[in-house]
């Protein structure tokens, strides 16, 4: 497999990422974190490096900031691990308050302040990357660009990124600052396949439906940034969750996941994150689960990849319908 865009940048990250947004319970602020909860995360971490796993991915927002201090009392309890593993956190989604609606914010301050939390949380000195988690219209880029030279000067912040972006709203953000942005978290999966279907219906009808915005993909490969799969394994539609009221599509796919599965002697989550990972463009799926077994499940998709014919057969299985 030829390396990802993070490793040709020199960053020694694993092709799998575990996503951390179930560690600390539910999304309570006034829920207390539990041992069971510390029991948990550390059970996740080990396992996700026993199958080579060695990045991880975090929001300030998840589980109201447990998610942060759950890893941050694993990794005090090992201070060796920080240096062997790759930390990744997302800030800009501002909750519901007494005084404000929900929203996005990318001001200069509420950066500067996301990062010392998210790192006072994390018990850690640096992220190894920043995304910016959401767009916000009211962006002003040369903040961002102020943020962004602060926290790299700082020592606080090594690498930037964002999230849920088009390649217009990435080139706003170039223009202005100095920082590379190199990696851009996006909803893709055997489900969601968005981003292969802009691609196949150019100048067809079926493009008006479909919300990936165009030219991402392209761009994002382009300029070597990292493709990040966040979702990729759909839920568990395609490796064991009941289908019970979906689709004859989404019924028929899982067939075919369990069937090229069992070809190939693999798991269904192998199948599913592989079909991500054959892509050229080099995605980086982040798995949402902290279940032992099923983090081990994923294990064979660092190596499996699917022929030609069963990508396709996946991907029309998927659409439910032929191709154009």
């Amino acid at each position: 497999m030829k390396p990802i865009p993070l490793q040709s940048r020199g960053i020694q990250a694993s092709p799998l990422v575990l996503g951390c947004m179930r560690l600390g319970g539910d999304w309570d602020s006034q829920t207390p974190i539990t041992e069971q909860h510390y029991k948990e995360g550390q059970e996740a971490l080990e396992t996700a490096l026993e199958i080579g796993i060695n990045m991880f991915d975090h929001a300030d927002i998840y589980t109201r900031g447990k998610a942060e201090r759950v890893f941050g009392h694993v990794l005090k309890e090992k201070p060796s691990l920080r240096e062997q593993i790759i930390l990744q956190s997302k800030c800009g989604i501002r909750f519901a308050d007494d005084n404000n609606p929900h929203q996005f914010d990318f001001s200069e301050g509420y950066i500067l302040r996301s990062v010392d939390g998210i790192l006072e949380r994390l018990g850690t000195e640096y992220l190894d990357i920043l995304l910016l988690h959401r767009p916000d219209p009211l962006v002003d880029p040369e903040e961002v660009a102020s943020a962004f030279q602060q926290l790299k000067a700082s020592g606080k912040v090594r690498n930037f990124g964002v999230s849920n972006m088009s390649q217009g709203q990435i080139k706003l953000l170039q223009a202005y600052c100095d920082e590379p942005i190199i990696a851009n978290q996006l909803e893709m999966s055997l489900l969601k396949t968005g981003f292969v279907d802009t691609a196949i219906s150019v100048n067809q009808e079926a493009a008006r439906d479909n919300v990936f915005p165009e030219g991402t993909m392209e761009y994002c490969r382009m300029e070597n940034i990292q493709l990040q799969s966040w979702g990729p394994l759909a839920q568990g539609l395609f490796s064991g969750r009941s289908l019970e009221g979906q689709p004859e599509h989404v019924v028929n796919t899982a067939k075919l996941v369990e069937k090229i599965a069992q070809e190939k002697g693999t798991t269904t989550e192998a199948v599913v994150l592989s079909w991500l990972m054959t892509h050229p463009a080099g995605i980086q799926p982040v798995i949402g689960t902290i279940n032992p077994s099923r983090i081990r499940a994923c294990k064979d998709a660092t190596t499996l990849r699917l022929t030609r014919s069963e990508w396709y057969s996946l991907y029309t299985s998927s659409l439910g319908r032929n191709l154009p």
